[in-house]
């Protein structure tokens, strides 16, 4: 048969396809240390543009200086394949890959293949909540593929004919050596698209990668300081009174709380939404609102953002509907200038007006047994599967222009986000209830460009109930969740004052915390460090909060845990006492006890715990606990806490000094005086 086929080829003049090598990629410098390239055509939407991202040039300009990407340009190609648009990467031997999306299991993704978008899921792997199309090396640099399509990326994975890179062919009957995965020295990713943009982001270290990836998005974001506070979400039905009632249940017992979350029922209808008050549960919503804002607490209110028929947004937004309904709700297309207006200004009417200071936008992950199909078409032209992986991006968008414009800052929720929106103060959160899940993500949320909410909502046993809130108050926001069973801090008997001890400990890390936003907001580096980050390890059960505070949460059913130490002296959070360097410790703490290590020579400022964390500071003592018996610094951010004044210059930093018997602060911006009432210096640990 192959006989008589290649005689075919040869009567008629046909030959064996020749698969020669893709053309070289041509780069552009487009800010300091920021590469870009494009195959195909440039398509009017990318996450970039969904996002409205414009590049922090001025903090990049201060970034380290790169005079040529860490990687060979040369070796980079790509092409237009049919339908695909495809790039190619180079790949070194031992080089590791972190990222591809908001992943919650493991860590280095090379040898993998990565189909990011929005509605990937398969049985016993949670969905992707943020498929962001970005990937860190350990070799210092960072590849983004801008494109708002669903992605595949092929990591360390096949290999192209005739690569003079491959490593040699093997003989698995006789050689042990063989592999069923031979060793690729490339990435490849494609995307079916008229054209595919590429951004390549210099180090020279990860963690300088990541921060410039965040800047060139518009920096991170700067949430009020009310909202680093603590979070308690009532029942799905709860009513005003409910609501009061909870709220004075929590200042009774003596339990912090800040923010308070409305589930479903404060609307109308819901599942869609009428997007406006149930008069039977909430009869005088701006008096409810008021009152709570009355006792320092703020309110945040629940969305699925698809609109019923009873909405008042509904006529309005008739001819900027997509082509299909979720749950029967419209699902509004915000591309249309016209259609975003619409509902913005009803969320200011019956929302930001009367003080609500938030909201958790739900179900925009793309789960594909309750979104569009991928033929779904909407006014701007958009298909459905394209619309799936920005919609949650498009609504953040708008109601974070909303808070900007009133002149007040937000913190809030969302089920899925993707590139490019890292400057949106919302925080991503789950269905998935897997306690190592929780804390994978925790971890793995930088490298995505995202923030993460370890929300507690229930527990087997009372051990369970302290670690999850152990976990949780450590990640970027703190959240009780109890909308479907109505659980509070103190659900579990004998278990309070471990939950109550950890809820505090969120509180008193409130300066510290607001810095390492500050940080994310200016620098670009997140919050919460993956350790790949940190020194390129692959751990995924501890991380870095800030620049100097080591987590390393317990789980239930484990008495003891290994913790692997960066280099450098690390030191006990409560005690001061010194616990090694750069090795992996044995630790076997007490319930009550959150394993945090602080770097020797580090001064963390802290408060007091008290009710409210968003109170003015004005009353309130700075307290800075200085680590080690020798010389210490630190840095410290303030401003207002709440407005957008600090984009006029209303903000300072503090650089923190602790030498020769000398503790002090010194402003290193004067347009803000540090609100604290005083400063008390305290050292932890052994005597001098």
């Amino acid at each position: 048969m192959m006989l008589v086929l290649l005689a075919a080829f040869a009567l008629t003049g046909f030959s064996a396809p020749q698969f020669n090598p893709p053309p070289v990629l041509k780069w552009q410098e487009v800010a300091p240390g920021v590469w870009r390239t494009r195959v195909g055509k440039r398509e009017k939407l990318t996450l970039l543009s969904a996002a409205e991202a414009e590049p922090n040039r001025g903090a990049l300009a201060l970034m380290p200086k790169v005079d040529a990407p860490p990687v060979d340009l040369g070796q980079s190609s790509g092409e237009m394949v049919e339908t695909y648009a495809m790039a190619r990467m180079p790949l070194q031997p031992k080089e590791k890959l972190f990222g591809m999306g908001l992943q919650m299991h493991g860590s280095d993704r090379r040898e993998g293949i990565y189909h990011l978008q929005m509605d990937h899921y398969s049985k016993g792997v949670d969905r992707l909540h943020a498929p962001t199309p970005l990937y860190i090396s350990s070799r210092g640099y960072a590849v983004f593929f801008n494109t708002a399509r669903p992605c595949s990326i092929y990591a360390g994975v096949g290999n192209r004919l005739g690569d003079p890179n491959n490593p040699p062919a093997r003989d698995r009957t006789t050689d042990p050596k063989w592999e069923a995965q031979p060793y690729s020295p490339s990435v490849e990713a494609s995307v079916q698209a008229p054209g595919l943009e590429v951004y390549l982001f210099a180090g020279p270290t990860p963690i300088d990668a990541i921060r410039r990836y965040t800047l060139y998005c518009g920096g991170g974001a700067l949430p009020p300081r009310w909202a680093l506070g603590f979070w308690h979400r009532v029942p799905l039905a709860a009513t005003a009174e409910d609501v009061l009632k909870e709220v004075a249940e929590f200042d009774k017992r003596g339990f912090p709380l800040d923010v308070l979350g409305l589930e479903p029922g404060w609307q109308s209808q819901a599942y869609p939404g009428s997007f406006v008050w149930s008069e039977k549960r909430f009869p005088n919503p701006a008096g409810f609102v008021a009152e709570l804002a009355g006792r320092g607490v703020h309110v945040n209110l629940w969305e699925n953002p698809y609109i019923a028929k009873t909405s008042p947004m509904f006529k309005p937004l008739e001819s900027s509907f997509g082509s299909h309904t979720v749950w029967l709700g419209a699902a509004a297309d915000l591309n249309v200038p016209k259609a975003a207006k619409i509902v913005r200004e009803h969320h200011k009417q019956v929302g930001v007006d009367l003080g609500v200071s938030g909201y958790k936008i739900d179900e925009v992950d793309g789960v594909d047994f309750w979104l569009w199909p991928d033929h779904a078409r909407f006014p701007s032209g958009l298909p459905g599967i394209e619309m799936r992986q920005v919609y949650g991006v498009l609504w953040q968008r708008e109601l974070q222009r909303l808070f900007h414009d009133s002149g007040k800052r937000t913190f809030g929720l969302v089920r899925g986000s993707n590139g490019g929106a890292t400057r949106f103060p919302f925080a991503i959160y789950s269905d998935t209830y897997n306690h190592q899940e929780y804390l994978t993500g925790i971890t793995s949320a930088g490298l995505a460009g995202v923030m993460w909410c370890a929300e507690v909502r229930s527990a087997k046993n009372g051990e369970e109930w302290v670690r999850r809130m152990q976990t949780a108050v450590l990640s970027h926001i703190a959240q009780l969740n109890a909308w479907a069973d109505g659980t509070k801090p103190w659900s579990f008997a004998g278990f309070e004052e471990p939950v109550r001890k950890a809820m505090e400990f969120r509180i008193s890390l409130m300066p510290y915390l607001y810095t390492a936003f500050a940080e994310y907001h200016y620098e670009g580096t997140p919050v919460i460090r993956a350790m790949s980050l940190v020194d390129g390890g692959e751990e995924t059960d501890q991380y870095l909060l800030g620049d100097d505070l080591l987590v390393a949460p317990m789980f239930a059913g484990v008495a003891s845990r290994k913790v692997r130490l960066p280099k450098g002296n690390w030191c006990d959070y409560d005690t001061g006492e010194m616990v090694g360097n750069g090795q992996t410790i044995e630790i076997k703490p007490a319930l009550d006890k959150i394993p945090v290590y602080v770097r020797e020579g580090a001064l963390i400022p802290t408060i007091a715990p008290q009710p409210r964390a968003g109170r003015n500071t004005k009353n309130t003592a700075l307290i800075v606990r200085h680590y080690g018996n020798g010389p210490a610094e630190g840095r410290m951010y303030d401003d207002d806490g709440e407005t957008f004044n600090q984009e006029k210059g209303s903000y300072a930093w503090y650089s923190l000094f602790s030498r020769d018997g000398t503790s002090g602060l010194l402003t290193t911006a004067n347009k803000w005086t540090v609100g604290y009432d005083k400063i008390i210096w305290r050292h932890v640990g052994p005597s001098r």
